[in-house]
């Protein structure tokens, strides 16, 4: 895989493109896809509603449009500018993370969005982007605190600010993606394997004792692992879910022809879009979309290396952080819809229906091209 990815930076080199087109064209597809999906897994729910059949569908296209074009003005932007405006988008998230929990309108028990108007801003996802831009921006500055472990605590303070401030929200899943996200940078950049141990180590007790000690998220565990005995209470979502993958079988039902998307499988444009993605195009259309998802993940780990070996330092840790978030997200949502692990409530990047999440992801997307356009410039000689 690398070494097709090298030949691949090398041919789009010679043949002068200015950026990776294979990667914005992927992008474009699985955001197509993702228009066509959410139309198709909204629509029984926009009827029912008494609303027009396309209301999620002409959501999710304004926040395609929004996202696109902030992904535009992210690409235009010079990393160095980027790196200099971390600590204002740092700061920006935390605030923004107090003010849900003051502000936030309570859904299902949890404070998660503020609400302006008709639309919904989720902090936890700028969050997740300021996490990659400030601790990129730090390992290229203070390299050194990584090899004494009684500074490392340093660098994790507003790492920690808003974990905590997730976990009040509460947003178990955003909390697990943020921690792996932080977990993997610090071992891209160095950290001594010993102490990069102790610190998954102290991660693990952690996110042990929060599911132990907070009743719905060890029901939720209780469910994962034995759905079929609650299939009306707990193990409902992952009952349907299951139901919906097996029905599409190696090919699936058709475009269209979903049964568990009619009021049977909750959330299912969003949380649970992978399932109905199951059931219509089955087996072989989940595989592809796994494909889609690992091809982006080495892609953006392969502009990371390629920053790295040009001395890039800051624009390999953004790179290889937007993959880490691409990767793990993705495998959670489609872990969580297969029944490989507990529900989460984490969106499918780039696919389900979503505001902030969406908006967010396709600015990384911008960030990414633009990380490979300054490599490309300076290959060919080129001041960035």
């Amino acid at each position: 895989m690398i070494t097709q990815s090298r030949l691949l930076d090398r041919k789009l080199l010679r043949r002068g493109d200015s950026f990776d087109q294979s990667l914005l064209w992927m992008v474009i597809l699985m955001l197509s896809f993702s228009l066509v999906m959410v139309y198709s897994a909204s629509i029984a729910y926009a009827t029912h509603d008494g609303g027009s059949p396309y209301f999620y569908l002409v959501r999710q296209a304004i926040y395609l449009g929004a996202g696109s074009f902030l992904a535009l003005i992210a690409v235009r932007i010079p990393l160095r500018t980027w790196k200099k405006l971390t600590p204002f988008i740092l700061v920006g998230s935390l605030i923004l993370l107090i003010m849900v929990l003051v502000l936030g309108r309570e859904i299902n028990g949890a404070k998660r969005w503020i609400h302006f108007g008709s639309f919904n801003v989720q902090p936890t996802e700028l969050f997740k982007l300021a996490i990659i831009l400030y601790l990129s921006s730090f390992f290229t500055r203070r390299a050194e605190v990584l090899k004494e472990f009684k500074k490392i605590w340093f660098a994790g303070i507003p790492v920690g600010m808003g974990l905590g401030l997730i976990i009040l929200e509460p947003d178990f899943g955003s909390f697990v993606v943020v921690s792996v996200i932080a977990v993997c940078l610090l071992f891209l950049a160095g950290l001594p394997f010993r102490w990069f141990m102790a610190v998954v180590g102290f991660g693990l007790i952690a996110m042990a004792a929060l599911i132990l000690f907070e009743p719905y998220r060890l029901a939720r565990v209780a469910a994962f692992l034995d759905p079929w005995s609650d299939p009306l209470g707990k193990g409902y979502q992952l009952t349907h879910s299951l139901m919906a993958i097996g029905r599409g079988s190696w090919f699936g039902v058709g475009l269209g022809a979903s049964l568990e998307k009619r009021f049977y499988l909750p959330e299912a444009h969003t949380d649970f879009i992978f399932a109905v993605i199951g059931e219509e195009f089955g087996f072989l259309g989940m595989v592809v979309l796994i494909f889609c998802y690992v091809w982006l993940v080495i892609r953006a780990f392969s502009i990371g290396k390629q920053a790295r070996d040009l001395e890039l330092f800051y624009n390999s840790f953004v790179a290889k952080g937007i993959g880490i978030w691409l990767g793990i997200q993705s495998f959670f949502n489609i872990g969580v819809n297969i029944g490989l692990l507990p529900t989460k409530g984490l969106t499918l990047p780039l696919l389900s229906y979503g505001g902030s999440a969406v908006i967010v992801m396709l600015v990384c997307i911008g960030l990414l091209l633009r990380v490979d356009y300054e490599n490309r410039r300076l290959m060919r000689g080129f001041k960035i």
